[in-house]
């Protein structure tokens, strides 16, 4: 049995920092070894709407912040982590604390307004709903005039 000090396994942490070659490697306190994996992110397409799924695991409801600004919907979270040990006399054997954030923006289109956008937070998924912008129609003359 190995002190909680080296992490969440010592040999992955051992390995994982002598092999690293992505800004992915190496520990992350606050997000674990599965950090590169924040945020993952599913669309799909309706008739009348584009439905978001965004991987949020370990994040709280109140973590999270939407943002909708020049067409583009910015969904960021952050989170923050206190860890306190101490012995039985009361005297500090470990403080640490960590704090994090990530975020992804999509493009929406200018005509989307927040009022239209949807969205709900449940077993660390959230779920978006946007609306499709009505297709602009072509003029119907199509000739161009020559001077």
């Amino acid at each position: 049995m190995l002190p909680s000090i080296f992490g969440e396994n010592l040999f992955d942490e051992f390995l994982d920092n002598a092999f690293a070659m992505t800004p992915y490697g190496g520990h992350d306190p606050l997000y674990g070894k599965h950090g590169k994996n924040l945020m993952k992110t599913d669309v799909r397409e309706t008739d009348t709407t584009y439905e978001l799924d965004v991987d949020l695991p370990g994040f709280k409801k109140d973590e999270i912040q939407l943002k909708l600004e020049d067409g583009y919907l910015t969904i960021s979270a952050a989170k923050g982590v206190d860890k306190d040990q101490q012995d039985d006399q009361g005297r500090y054997i470990r403080r640490e604390r960590y704090a994090g954030q990530c975020s992804r923006s999509f493009y929406v289109g200018e005509g989307v307004e927040a009022r239209d956008v949807s969205a709900r937070f449940e077993d660390g998924i959230l779920r978006l709903s946007l609306p499709k912008a009505a297709p602009q129609q072509l003029p119907k003359s199509t000739a161009i005039a020559i001077q």
